[in-house]
């Protein structure tokens, strides 16, 4: 019995921290949605299952069922009838959505496309350009306090690796941000040791690298690695030296994560939240020029940020999947990020191509 107690804890495990926490709650809406109707939860005394899921998906719809008691998109509909169909297999039983094909009812199909027809348009992330990255180095600048240098040196390296909050901050999600026994960094051919090697050193770095442990859709061990950008400030090289020399100059353990900063009496890690401040200011600041709004921007748009300004400076978008570790064709894997000639000029090329604005929408004021 305790084996088979955690081999059911195996597989809920097996998905995002998130994933896991969310099909829970979906169940218990409809645990609670089938009770007030007399049924038991797995329907045994229902043949037909699919109109109920329909009635439970369209309270969901409304918001009566919702966790936020608010009405939600289709996705998110589609989302709670997944995670009960899910559930049933998880105890053995037939998914309710599938017909005798094995594919989700036509009922079901055309309710969602339906409720897909009616949703507002999605609001997309925008990608920030690169005014917005050097309007943050250079306030960060002008500040000795280590919160604001390592909020910038967080928004710096999401952009140039293409890193989800997750990796750079310090949040509730599976993705784990670097740490400073991830980072790799050369002079020429030569590899710097981190612990000992001198400022001087560290700064005038050529290359720099990172490790993938445990981030999500990143292989395990891969190491990815940018040039230096030729910007005394917003470049890989230099944000990674920065970083390990004010880790190391208060602590030798190298599992700290990147975005942990020191004062005198404590310590702190960077959070999204912090991101997402220090960037909508810097929009503010810029002004509607740029195309967007302050709340059009969070700390996912970095990923977005950096994917365009390569695709800005025509790097083969293939090439830009890979880097972002994006799902793709098989063939991608062939493609080798640690291959130092193929990915020493993308910052540069990044800087010099983030340069952009946006065609503004009707939210955007005239100025």
């Amino acid at each position: 019995m305790r084996d088979l107690c955690l081999a059911q804890k195996d597989v809920s495990t097996g998905v995002s921290t998130g994933r896991a926490g969310s099909t829970c709650t979906h169940w218990q809406q409809w645990s609670s949605f089938t009770t007030e109707l007399g049924l038991c939860p797995l329907l045994k005394a229902v043949t037909d299952k699919v109109p109920i899921l329909q009635v439970f998906g369209r309270r969901v719809r409304t918001g009566k069922l919702a966790a936020g008691h608010a009405a939600v998109k289709s996705r998110t509909v589609e989302d709670y009838i997944r995670s009960v169909g899910q559930t049933f297999l998880a105890m053995g039983e037939i998914d309710p959505r599938l017909n005798a094909s094995s594919n989700i009812d036509f009922r079901l199909q055309r309710m969602l496309a339906s409720y897909s027809k009616e949703d507002p348009p999605p609001n997309r992330v925008k990608p920030v350009p690169v005014q917005v990255l050097r309007r943050i180095f250079a306030v960060a600048s002008t500040m000795v306090d280590p919160h604001f240098t390592c909020i910038a040196d967080m928004i710096g390296l999401a952009f140039f690796f293409l890193l989800r909050p997750g990796e750079y901050a310090h949040s509730p999600s599976d993705s784990s941000p670097f740490e400073l026994r991830d980072v790799q960094l050369f002079r020429g051919q030569q590899r710097l040791n981190l612990a000992v090697a001198s400022d001087a050193e560290l700064l005038t770095a050529t290359f720099s690298s990172l490790t993938f442990r445990d981030q999500k859709n990143g292989v395990k061990g891969e190491v990815v690695g940018l040039g230096h950008s030729g910007d005394p400030f917003l470049s890989p090289t230099k944000i990674l030296a920065r970083r390990v020399l004010h880790i190391r100059s208060h602590t030798a353990d190298t599992h700290i994560p990147l975005c942990k900063y020191f004062t005198a009496t404590s310590s702190k890690c960077i959070v999204p939240r912090d991101i997402t401040k220090s960037l909508r200011d810097a929009v503010t600041f810029l002004g509607p020029s740029l195309g967007f709004l302050p709340s059009d921007v969070t700390a996912r748009c970095l990923r977005a940020a950096g994917a365009n300004a390569l695709l800005c400076s025509n790097v083969d978008p293939d090439i830009i999947r890979l880097l972002g570790r994006w799902k793709s064709d098989e063939m991608l894997r062939y493609l080798h990020l640690q291959a130092a000639p193929l990915m020493s000029d993308f910052s540069r090329r990044m800087l010099a191509g983030g340069n952009f604005t946006l065609i503004p929408n009707q939210m955007v004021p005239v100025y």
